[in-house]
């Protein structure tokens, strides 16, 4: 049942993708599992919200499956190698049987649909000395036509396949089908959907199944290509889809999600949600820290709630907050405060206390925190102070084995402080850094 906790939040979304467009691309498991059902109520949420959507869909999930049945040796099931004529006809089978089969999904969720010779491709031609035979690369995309059937309310499904202007068609692997789309129809998202949660990492001496690794929930672009260029443990459909949303992003697509098109609600969650279910990764400044705002006092005051009843921070009122709201930073997820911070100073400016430091418990273990630390520090350090001290009940291992303080005393509190901290009684862990 949906709460209404769930309806604010996904309305919270709804005025920024109103109108703008994604590229949804579906791996061939996708479509072929029994959550594709629930998944297609998603996209008609999505179409019902007025939010334009072009489906892109692979087939070597369906390839594999005909040339098992049918005993054929395929020369390439993701379209990345070579296609021989044996694997390009199985190749056209399945793709046929996946488009029919997601435009008959959209009519019991009385969504239209057409399937068109929207992408332009020559072939890959001889490369590393091998000829590829049957294998494409995208020349360019229709974007008129695309447009076109947009306009019209209808969706556009799209194959892993492309045709020159002889009538000759090519086989192309589907995660650069769906990047091309997504760049040349400037989509706000391109959303990989495969059988795999996103991109999880292992330690190098793991040799757990692939569910064992951590699951990364965000990425800017720089730390997505990095991944790209180092990690090679990952499976080779995640490994494809990264690489293409590292390339979206720096076309200026400004989100690209990799996630579990399975799991059900999955494709909702991961939109209309900070955390997702997935991994994104961003272009542009999606995690940012600014000064805090009046506007910030009543979500400051909620996010310090659970923190002062447990007796990690000091209690503050709303007043108090409101006449300190100019020593506030916050830090942004996608435009929602998830982590706050304080720097108060004394003696005029020669002294700097870090306070209010509070990360949402759903943001924990991201090192949210630790990036507030240090810009909090830069901010005292920019603006001449030489101590840096913070009070602290429960974090001092934190403070002292990763923030660099070290075990200070009372007397290193300036006279002003020192006397709230005698007065309130909380008998806090006093630590200090030289700056």
């Amino acid at each position: 049942m949906l709460r209404l906790t769930d309806l604010r939040e996904i309305l919270r979304y709804v005025p920024r993708f109103r109108d703008k467009l994604f590229v949804i691309a579906l791996d061939g498991s996708v479509v072929a599992h029994e959550n594709f059902g629930n998944l297609l109520l998603d996209i008609a949420l999505l179409r019902s919200l007025r939010i334009h959507v072009v489906l892109v869909h692979g087939a070597g999930h369906q390839i594999r499956l005909l040339a098992e049945k049918n005993n054929i040796a395929v020369s390439s099931l993701d379209g990345t190698g070579v296609t021989d004529a044996a694997t390009m006809e199985l190749s056209l089978t399945a793709a046929n049987q996946v488009s029919h089969n997601i435009l008959a999904g959209l009519s019991a969720t009385d969504l239209l649909g057409v399937v068109g010779n929207a992408v332009v491709a020559h072939p890959a031609g001889i490369l590393h000395g091998v000829p590829h035979q049957f294998t494409g690369r995208v020349e360019r995309i229709e974007v008129d036509m695309l447009q076109a059937l947009l306009d019209r309310n209808i969706i556009p499904v799209i194959p892993p396949l492309g045709w020159d202007g002889e009538g000759t068609t090519y086989r192309i692997n589907s995660d650069a089908v769906a990047y091309e789309v997504a760049r040349a129809m400037t989509a706000v998202k391109l959303i990989f959907l495969t059988d795999y949660d996103g991109i999880r990492l292992f330690d190098r001496s793991d040799n757990e199944d692939e569910a064992s690794g951590s699951l990364i929930r965000q990425l800017s672009v720089d730390e997505a290509e990095k991944i790209a260029k180092t990690r090679r443990d990952l499976p080779g459909t995640v490994a494809s889809k990264l690489d293409y949303a590292v390339r979206a992003a720096r076309q200026g697509i400004p989100r690209v999600h990799i996630i579990n098109g399975t799991v059900e609600e999955g494709l909702l969650a991961e939109v209309f949600s900070n955390e997702g279910i997935g991994t994104l990764i961003y272009a542009n400044e999606y995690q940012a820290i600014r000064k805090a705002m009046k506007k910030d006092v009543g979500p400051i005051l909620s996010l310090l709630r659970a923190a002062m009843d447990s007796e990690e921070l000091l209690r503050r009122t709303r007043s108090d907050i409101e006449e300190q709201i100019n020593d506030f930073f916050v830090f942004e997820v996608d435009r929602t405060l998830v982590a706050c911070a304080a720097v108060h100073f004394y003696e005029e400016g020669k002294e700097a206390e870090l306070a209010c430091v509070c990360v949402d418990p759903a943001y924990e273990n991201q090192g949210i925190g630790s990036r507030l630390v240090q810009f909090a520090e830069n901010h005292a350090r920019n603006r001449k102070a030489s101590k840096f001290f913070c009070l602290s009940t429960q974090a001092y291992n934190y403070f002292v084995h990763k923030a660099g303080f070290k075990q200070g005393s009372v007397d290193d509190l300036p006279p002003a402080r020192r006397e709230r901290y005698e007065r309130s009684g909380r008998k806090s862990q006093i630590l200090v850094k030289t700056l």
